[in-house]
């Protein structure tokens, strides 16, 4: 993108090396290192996007987000400012570093503000539209990465636009929705519950602001159950966005939010033990959904 269009600029907050050299050498009017100054960071992007460019700022989980979120609102959205705000690492993905590099309400925060598209891609292959998505539109946006290495869900190309779940897999029975990195252990989970005779219908809302409501009635609509997955806290995040969707539907439908509890988590190990500790593993989805299917009927 910046090869085609020298609007794009990207700021790290001194995060990314051994990663982003190739494009550093290759567009050094187009990167900037801010150093270990998020604020400052936020507050450079501000000022160029007022000034015609398109920028993307990053740094580790919450360090891009909590720490200047200050200047996200007031300098960013305020001013309907072309920043695209990227963390890496969401949720426990850097969990051996404890609780101050895990951005576990993040979504939450983003979310509340005026203007702000929070999007959370479910693999490799949403993040690279996702990327493509959020430059192209108009106005702030928040993107939310993985650590990499996760799996790759989509087979092939896919029909990515902002505000529109993507139907990984049908089903009539219940209606399993994620966002983020949760994707992969999402459809293990179905595949699961398909072997006990359950037909679970898989979305991912790899956009949670704004959100798909068309999907989510659809959802209580067509099956009887609704489940919401996400490695956020549950206050705020999909789950919360989801049941307000829901709490206005005609129709009642068997709800249930899985995330993580309202408490930091100060257990330290590699990130799939953290989500084991959690309950959030495809065993644990595969449980949940069956339990609150049985509870539907």
């Amino acid at each position: 993108m910046a090869a085609e269009d020298s609007r794009i600029n990207f700021i790290t907050g001194d995060l990314g090396f051994s990663v982003v050299e190739p494009y550093m050498r290759r567009f050094p009017t187009q990167f900037l290192n801010a150093g270990v100054a998020e604020q400052n960071m936020t507050g450079l992007a501000a000022g160029m996007a007022l000034s015609g460019k398109i920028v993307f700022t990053y740094s580790i989980a919450n360090f891009p987000t909590l720490r200047c979120f200050e200047q996200i609102r007031n300098d960013c959205c305020y001013h309907r400012a072309n920043v695209k705000v990227v963390s890496v690492g969401g949720g426990l993905a850097y969990g051996a570093l404890g609780s101050s590099h895990q951005a576990t309400e993040d979504i939450a925060v983003m979310r509340s503000l005026p203007g702000m598209t929070v999007v959370a891609p479910g693999d490799p292959v949403e993040a690279e539209y996702a990327t493509r998505a959020v430059a192209a539109h108009e106005g702030p946006c928040y993107l939310r990465l993985g650590k990499a290495g996760e799996p790759r869900v989509h087979a092939g190309p896919i029909d990515f636009r902002l505000g529109k779940a993507i139907k990984v897999y049908d089903g009539n029975d219940l209606t399993i929705i994620s966002t983020g990195g949760m994707l992969y252990p999402c459809l293990e989970a179905v595949k699961r519950l398909s072997q006990s005779g359950i037909s679970a219908r898989l979305l991912s809302m790899h956009t949670v602001k704004p959100l798909d409501e068309e999907a989510v009635r659809a959802a209580a609509q067509e099956t009887s159950a609704v489940l919401t997955v996400e490695e956020h806290s549950m206050i705020g995040g999909l789950g919360s966005a989801v049941a307000e969707v829901l709490a206005q539907n005609a129709r009642r439908v068997s709800f249930r939010i899985m995330g993580l509890p309202d408490q930091f988590c100060r257990t330290v190990g590699s990130h799939e033990y953290l989500r084991q500790s959690c309950r959030l593993s495809a065993t644990d989805i595969k449980n949940a959904a069956l339990d609150l299917f049985q509870k539907s009927k």
